[in-house]
């Protein structure tokens, strides 16, 4: 499935131009950030130049509205498997459309600020690229949701690490051409900086707070020993959520971005100057890495309370016959187990959020621009990576039982 999704990342769109496209993205960090969710499939407006972006939006859209809406969060936690299926069919169903907005903004947006691109792209041209997209970007979901099934992690997360991976060797080849003995210091700092963030974010994510919990045994015959307990523990990690925060808030800022570089071309004064106002300020990075931020921490509750149910463990363990030692079962035991939960995300989000703009604060004091790009791809391979090895452990203990 992943030699499949980077074969389709290397087939280019028709009728692309692709000097003039490597000089408009090499000046663009917002389609540096897209190219990074693309998997690289942006860098030479491939038929996958959307990646993973529009059934991840299409995602958030559901889950949000999981929240709002009571029927949609019966479906998710009450009617089980069944209603599960159906929120990932909406999710499927509204791909389309967004994946539709998102191709004919995008060809519209490059066509207009930088016509040699395309060239004279006319409207059967428009339409054709459209079609393509779109089918390839549904193709990609489904190899993603085909991943989830029958591979080990999750799958969209899979296939951006993949993409992300795929543009090291080339990051680094950069690197090495436009090498200059006076940098050694600043890349030497760079890679130590890499390396203790790598190893704070397996920290963190390994990171449990164990939570004890007594199992009551009762004297089944006369021979037996009598009455006694067994002890164990629920582990509640410290950042739940892993890796989709992250994504989670880079798709949504992406959103704001792309409406200002699309109205700001527009010949419509009014919407021209509100794009470029607007675009102005994102690309700010004191307002970009607040923004980030907030979005980060947002989503990792956010996640947390999706992934996370206090009121099913608690109902799983009164059915088991187990407690947690000196709190009541029921509603006493839902408020203790919520309330770790709450002070452990904290920290988790807390931690993924300076993490997250970490590369922006890095890249303010050496002007290294491509850092930030960099720092956001090491944290989603660094956390995917964790996530497989995690299912991989959990397979193979499963087998061995």
């Amino acid at each position: 499935m992943l030699i499949v999704f980077r074969a389709l990342s290397a087939i280019p769109v028709p009728g692309v131009n692709t000097l003039a496209l490597e000089r408009f993205l090499g000046d663009n960090s917002f389609f540096q950030v897209l190219n990074l969710f693309s998997g690289g499939g942006l860098s030479s407006l491939s038929i996958l130049m959307l990646g993973a972006g529009p059934y991840i939006t299409a995602s958030i859209i559901v889950q949000l509205m999981t929240m709002i809406f009571p029927r949609m969060k019966e479906l998710q936690q009450e009617e089980g498997a069944a209603g599960r299926q159906k929120l990932s069919q909406y999710s499927r169903m509204l791909t389309v459309p967004l994946a539709l907005i998102q191709t004919f903004s995008l060809v519209a947006i490059i066509s207009k600020q930088s016509p040699d691109v395309f060239g004279a792209l006319s409207a059967f041209g428009f339409i054709q690229i459209g079609i393509i997209v779109v089918a390839s970007s549904v193709l990609l979901m489904w190899i993603g949701e085909r991943l989830t099934e029958f591979g080990i992690g999750n799958g969209i997360s899979l296939i951006i690490a993949t993409g992300i991976i795929s543009g090291f060797p080339q990051a680094l080849s950069r690197v090495i051409a436009t090498y200059d003995p006076s940098q050694a210091p600043t890349l030497i700092a760079m890679v130590v900086l890499v390396i203790l963030a790598i190893a704070a974010i397996i920290y963190i994510t390994e990171a449990e707070r164990l939570v004890a919990v007594t199992y009551a045994r009762q004297a089944r015959s006369s021979a037996s020993q009598g009455a006694g307990s067994t002890q164990t523990y629920i582990p509640i990690r410290l950042n739940q959520a892993g890796v989709m925060p992250i994504i989670f808030a880079l798709t949504l800022l992406m959103f704001p971005s792309f409406i200002a570089n699309f109205i700001k071309t527009s010949s419509v004064p009014f919407l021209a100057n509100a794009g470029t106002f607007l675009s102005y300020w994102l690309q700010n990075a004191l307002v970009h890495g607040i923004l980030y931020f907030l979005l980060v921490f947002f989503f990792t509750y956010f996640y947390t309370a999706i992934t996370f149910d206090p009121k099913k463990i608690s109902e799983n363990l009164q059915r088991g016959g187990a407690f947690v030692p000196g709190i009541r079962p029921g509603d006493a035991t839902i408020d203790y187990l919520s309330k770790i939960v709450t002070r452990t995300t904290l920290v988790g989000a807390l931690f993924l959020g300076l993490i997250a703009i970490l590369p922006s604060i890095v890249q303010s004091f050496t002007g290294i621009a491509s850092i930030t790009i960099g720092g956001t791809g090491v944290l989603i391979v660094v956390s995917t990576i964790i996530d497989i090895i995690k299912k991989t452990d959990a397979q193979i203990g499963m087998r061995e039982y």
